[in-house]
């Protein structure tokens, strides 16, 4: 059975920083492409960042120079790190992993930007 737990959200001032994790099981996160999405209230899921088995990085424009996703295989997790955080960045964050036809999410990790 595959599994995807994000950790790492919370309430953060902006200007903030945080670093979420994507701890997989059942599949070997170097074989797959991974990528982090979010999805804010009312609006439809976005992408974020992904990191392809090759290694090969993609932002979304509204977080380059500020997020940095990262792959340690022998913790088999994914992280995202998230610097300069701003009140836009306020949504419920995923994680998934692809590979051919297979596509894995998580359940998602809050994150709040606010004063």
């Amino acid at each position: 059975q595959v599994q995807l737990v994000e950790s790492g959200g919370g309430l953060v001032h902006p200007r903030g920083s945080l670093k979420l994790s994507c701890a997989a099981s059942g599949i070997i996160v170097s074989m797959y492409d991974m990528g982090w999405y979010r999805q804010a209230p009312g609006e439809q899921r976005e992408l974020v960042a992904t990191v392809t088995v090759g290694g090969t990085t993609n932002y979304a424009d509204s977080v380059k120079g500020r997020f940095t996703i990262t792959r340690d295989n022998a913790k088999n997790t994914v992280y995202l790190q998230m610097n300069s955080l701003k009140p836009e960045d306020t949504a419920v964050y995923y994680c998934r992993a692809q590979r051919r036809l297979s596509r894995y999410w998580g359940q998602g990790t809050q994150v709040t930007v606010s004063s």
